[in-house]
């Protein structure tokens, strides 16, 4: 009888705890900003989905160190008519940047990498060329994993399914047929943050010089396989296997031609993924800091890896620290955050082209789940998706509707960002709605003159439209602001030649 007694409370505990997580899922799918109490309106994740034109989501929550629960919704394939579910893998883009950080340190620790040792020491197939720039400093691998390096090359493309692909040298040199930029100094390493993905792919290059290995091999062996993490794959392209379970990248709700780019920078940006597989590096370091798991890392080197931003970047609010790192690729944005000392985080993964509902998800379950300290603040509304579909139709009348909400609403919708009007220009610079665009552009600079990316982009936008004095007019003034700057340089000098022909 009292065996009886102890499996009916069990159950009515199980049934009470499923119907607490049935409530939390209900109240972000029908109520997203339940928490935001400036909202007028009630809004569903389906109304946002469709707001950002994001046609696939899946999400993963962690609690108390372990997958609470996780749930896609929309399409992976719109033409198809194929949905998301929890096993669909999406491009992580720079997540892999984590993933990566973990690879590396694991040879740090068997002593086949030195963190602080210049990386020439590692690199056999291709030396890394110091100039003047680096000011007689050597780079190591923290300066790669943490972006400290003074590199260049942000970020990469990608490159669409037909195309020839480069090799990593061929990448690193900027040479046919990479799309990127040749990866060098653009300052003395260790003095500033420079986000580098060029850094990262460097990284790369060491650990197949030093292992022997395929970076791919290396990392599923591992890695991947020792984490759990059995849907991943660092493959370029995606085994033909996996190919019912990928998800379609989208820009502005238009599918990717050929459905998805090839990354060859997979350090960098080539993992293949979900978020239940993400979950569980999350919840390893999570498990890794306290000293209660080493499937990968020591604890000590954990603690390292978190504390100096190596393949991570380290959040503190009020005293709260959490880890995590966004992902953007041609078509797909995600992003993964986790606590560092009470077990919560959550992963979330998109084939769409904002962060904002991301941002609006993770929020929302923040709040449901109350993470301690986690700044849980109004949402203000994406300016550039609010004016788009005047700017569409009249980029006049788009311009005209940014300047009177901002004059009337200010504290409504976010002017603050200037990768709102950024992205917007792009979108009209890819339809060749060039003029448009560069009404956006100038708009920009207007409101950001401080940045450089923003005379960057318009410069772009003149050179397309063949009208080089304006184009070189921004790239000058893009030295001015930032006076390394490669793609400025190396812009100019192309238009200088364009010119005297």
């Amino acid at each position: 009888m009292k065996k009886l007694n102890v499996i009916i409370v069990l159950f009515l505990a199980l049934n009470s705890f499923a119907q607490v997580t049935a409530d939390k899922i209900k109240l972000l799918e029908n109520d997203l900003f339940h928490w935001d109490k400036t909202k007028t309106k009630k809004w569903t994740l389906k109304d946002r989905m469709d707001f950002y034109n994001v046609h696939g989501v899946s999400i993963a929550v962690i609690k108390d160190f372990k997958v609470e629960w996780s749930k896609a919704y929309g399409f992976a394939d719109v033409s198809e008519k194929r949905p998301v579910t929890t096993q669909t893998l999406f491009q992580a883009a720079s997540i892999s940047k984590s993933i990566n950080s973990l690879a590396q340190l694991k040879l740090v620790e068997e002593e086949k990498l030195g963190l602080n040792d210049d990386i020439n020491t590692y690199l056999k197939d291709w030396k890394f060329p110091y100039d003047s720039v680096s000011k007689g400093k050597k780079i190591s691998l923290a300066n790669l994993l943490s972006h400290m390096g003074g590199l260049s090359t942000s970020g990469f493309r990608g490159y669409a399914q037909g195309e020839k692909l480069p090799t990593i040298i061929e990448v690193l040199n900027g040479t046919a047929p990479a799309n990127s930029s040749a990866v060098r100094s653009i300052f003395e390493p260790g003095t500033k943050f420079q986000y580098s993905g060029g850094g990262t792919t460097i990284s790369q290059l060491m650990l197949q010089n030093v292992t022997g290995q395929k970076y791919e091999d290396y990392m599923l062996k591992n890695i991947l396989t020792p984490l759990g993490m059995t849907g991943s794959s660092f493959n370029q392209p995606p085994a033909k296997d996996k190919a019912s379970l990928l998800a379609t990248g989208y820009n502005n709700g238009i599918e990717v031609k050929g459905k998805y780019h090839i990354y060859p920078e997979q350090a960098a940006a080539a993992l293949w993924t979900n978020p239940i597989d993400l979950s569980k590096y999350i919840i390893e370091t999570q498990l890794s800091l306290l000293g209660k798991s080493n499937k990968i890392l020591s604890k000590e080197m954990s603690q390292k890896r978190v504390d100096n931003n190596l393949g991570v970047f380290l959040n503190d609010f009020k005293g709260s620290k959490y880890f995590g790192h966004s992902g953007g690729n041609e078509g797909f944005v995600c992003f993964y955050i986790g606590s560092v000392e009470d077990g919560n985080g959550c992963v979330v993964m998109t084939n769409g082209r904002t962060i904002k509902i991301i941002e609006e998800i993770i929020t929302s379950i923040a709040s449901t789940n109350e993470w301690k300290n986690y700044p849980v603040e109004p949402v203000k509304e994406s300016i550039a998706l609010t004016i788009r579909k005047e700017t569409l139709k009249n980029a006049d009348k788009g311009v005209a509707l940014y300047q009177k909400l901002k004059k009337e609403d200010s504290n409504t919708y976010n002017f603050a960002d200037e990768n709102e009007l950024n992205q917007l220009g792009y979108e009209l610079l890819g339809d060749k709605k060039t003029d448009d665009a560069i009404k956006i552009f100038s708009l920009n600079i207007a409101e950001f003159p401080k940045s450089f990316n923003v005379y960057d982009s318009r410069g772009e936008a003149y050179f397309a439209k063949k009208e080089y004095d304006l184009a070189k007019t921004d790239y000058q003034k893009v030295l001015e602001i930032e006076p390394a700057n490669p793609n400025a340089k190396s812009m100019i000098v192309k238009i200088d030649s364009l010119l005297k022909k």
